[in-house]
């Protein structure tokens, strides 16, 4: 089996990916911008052969070096970068190079565009906020007086950028206008809730073989505010969450893949969406939560999804034993522009054990994921809090 996987240098974790499938028996073929001597060793290993491009975003690069590896392999059988930016590269190399183990150029749009994903939202009978996609200030106007202030102004597709945010009253609505937008944006009624994702492994049959739970409390003033991030892994999953999940990767017609759905778990009413506790669907991601979200998720539930999905894909099920250990797996970063009450050291010092990681975030994710983080498992939440208060607690 020959299975190209992009840029798996990044993150950095991704080389696990790699060595699993090796393990596994996969023919394993790199492609990157990176230089080879920087990769780190595990991957070197795991690859048969690696792929440097100048420029990933030049797709006649990224063409060629499939259609070199085609030459010298034989035929492709999957090609994938877990990675949400590579989505359409990967889907496009796929059509261009009939793979058919993944999403199609012609399919990859309702994956990643927020306007596409409410119709599917409504085929699983997930409830969503309702949106418009922006247009002109008077179209904005108008949606605002349907639905009532704050209202979230989110890219259409892709992450959070300079104009995401909330808009609380009709000035911030008429400064929002006043910028040229560098993309498509949406506008969302505003919900109150933590954000939860149901973290999960298809197999070929739209069937999940892992299930996982993660939980980002107060995202929005993370990003927008640029607050300490924190959140966490656990291995106990809500009903609500796991059967709003299924029925999510039924409408989207997901297979074989790892995935990482979100959605708002309301913390009030919403007239509409539901009740306190209830989950209503804010986003669909055919990729793994980002990160050291992977890791966690090994760390909470004792087990290896690196492998779980390298069986995904070779056996088509899961041959790894997965005891479900009731326990958490909390991530808690800092950054650079704050003064701390505890030092590296003391971190260390007093939580032991029972860190798993402690490093440095990548400039490239600080903004959302701080720039110094520690994960730690606990077994209660009361321990959950005093590990990120302990961690994030300023001078």
């Amino acid at each position: 089996m020959n299975f190209i996987f992009v840029s798996p240098n990044f993150p950095r974790h991704y080389w696990k990916f790699c060595d699993r499938l090796h393990r596994n028996g996969v023919n394993v073929l790199g492609i990157g911008d990176t230089e080879y001597y920087t990769l780190e060793p595990e991957l070197k290993k795991a690859l048969t052969e690696y792929y440097r491009v100048d420029s990933m975003e030049n797709y006649d690069e990224m063409f060629r070096a499939v259609a070199f590896f085609s030459f010298k392999y034989g035929k492709i059988d999957w090609i994938e970068s877990n990675n949400e930016h590579w989505l359409p590269v990967d889907a496009r190399l796929r059509t261009d190079f009939n793979i058919n183990t993944g999403i199609q150029q012609d399919e990859v749009n309702r994956y990643r565009s927020k306007d596409a994903m409410k119709r599917y939202y409504a085929e699983a009978g997930i409830p969503a906020p309702r949106h418009i996609v922006v247009t002109d200030l008077s179209a904005a106007e108008a949606f605002a007086e349907k639905v009532g202030y704050p209202i979230m102004a989110k890219p259409n597709i892709g992450l959070w950028s300079k104009y995401s945010g909330k808009i609380e009253n009709k000035k911030m609505m008429e400064r929002f206008f006043e910028h040229e937008l560098d993309q498509t944006y949406v506008m969302e009624e505003y919900v109150e809730g933590d954000i939860c994702s149901y973290d999960a492994i298809i197999n070929s049959c739209g069937e999940p073989l892992f299930e996982s739970q993660t939980v980002w409390p107060a995202l929005l003033r993370i990003v927008n505010d640029r607050e300490d991030p924190s959140y966490y892994v656990t291995s106990r999953i809500p009903k609500k969450l796991r059967d709003a999940g299924r029925a999510a990767v039924k409408a989207f017609g997901v297979k074989s893949r790892f995935v990482h759905l979100e959605f708002f778990c309301l913390t009030e009413a919403k007239e509409g969406l539901g009740k306190a506790g209830d989950f209503v669907g804010l986003k669909v991601n055919m990729r793994p939560g980002e990160g050291v979200t992977p890791d966690m998720i090994n760390f909470a539930h004792a087990t290896d999804v690196y492998q779980i999905y390298a069986d995904m894909i070779v056996l088509d099920s899961n041959a790894v034993n997965d005891p479900r250990k009731s326990q958490y797996c909390v991530y808690a970063a800092r950054r650079d522009r704050f003064h701390y009450m505890h030092s590296h050291d003391e971190i260390m010092a007093k939580y032991g054990r029972r860190i798993r990681m402690a490093e440095r975030v990548p400039d490239i994710m600080a903004p959302s994921m701080g720039n110094q983080m520690y994960t730690a498992c606990v077994s209660t939440m009361k321990e959950l809090k005093q590990f990120v208060q302990y961690v994030q607690k300023k001078q």
